[in-house]
């Protein structure tokens, strides 16, 4: 099985990581020449480019400056411990033990504007580059373009023939794979609940519970996409009539 998720926007890079292990990134060269790209702006320019305010720009900037190869745990974190979101918090990855952590590894892989695809272990310098960035930069024209044939290469690359793959990732990131070129079939769990007696998507709850998928299907070893109608996490239940061959729907 092979999962893909979103990075987060917010970083922690203080908490002490539970591992010594660590990878490197495979598009390590690409990261660097964005790294120079936007090492080139100003901080108002990247708060133009980025819609966020003048302070964050700033943090930005300075990220940006500091970003250098080669990556040592000494300047970087795995990217799992380093990511700090609601999707994060419904994976608690802090609580797994070694070989949980071991099969996170192995079929997790996360989406990001600055590193294209990410393992859970791999070293990463702090950064803001979301995917749906419109940096436009050599012959590119936005992120998109830039990432889309490398991330959908890469994961052919690693994805057996029949291996499940499922995406819980949102739409922006979702959108840096060429979806017609893979080579299996994609499974999308949706999350909704009651509000108003209407079922609906709310954002910050199906965030928390992408990672709780996570966590239930390395806790429960799971391999195969119909195993995952099992997930019952905080009141989730597989909703058959709503859910089709490649959305499976859980409600509450």
């Amino acid at each position: 099985m092979k999962i893909v998720l979103s990075p987060a926007k917010s970083l922690d890079y203080t908490t002490p990581v539970p591992t010594d292990k660590y990878t490197l990134p495979v598009f390590l060269e690409e990261a660097k020449l964005l790294d120079e790209v936007l090492k080139a702006k100003t901080p108002k320019e990247l708060a133009k480019l980025m819609h966020i305010s003048d302070k964050l720009a700033e943090l930005n900037w300075k990220r940006f400056q500091e970003w250098s190869v080669p990556f040592i745990p000494e300047n970087s974190r795995q990217a799992v411990f380093a990511f700090n979101g609601a999707v994060y918090d419904g994976l608690d990855v802090y609580s797994l033990n070694q070989k949980q952590i071991n099969d996170l590894q192995s079929k997790l892989r996360i989406l990001s504007g600055m590193y294209g695809v990410l393992r859970p272990l791999d070293l990463m310098q702090p950064y803001r580059l979301e995917m749906g960035t419109k940096l436009k930069f050599d012959k590119y024209k936005n992120l998109y373009d830039f990432w889309k044939d490398k991330v959908k290469n890469k994961l052919n690359e690693e994805l057996h023939e029949d291996e499940s793959f499922i995406n819980l990732a949102s739409n922006e990131y979702f959108k840096a794979i060429d979806k017609k070129q893979l080579k299996t079939k994609i499974i999308t769990p949706v999350f909704k609940d009651l509000k108003n007696g209407e079922l609906k998507i709310i954002a910050i709850y199906a965030k928390k519970a992408r990672g709780m998928m996570v966590r239930y299907i390395v806790e429960n070893s799971i391999e195969k996409a119909e195993d995952l109608k099992g997930f019952n996490m905080a009141n989730y239940a597989f909703d058959s009539k709503l859910s089709t061959d490649t959305e499976l729907v859980f409600t509450r």
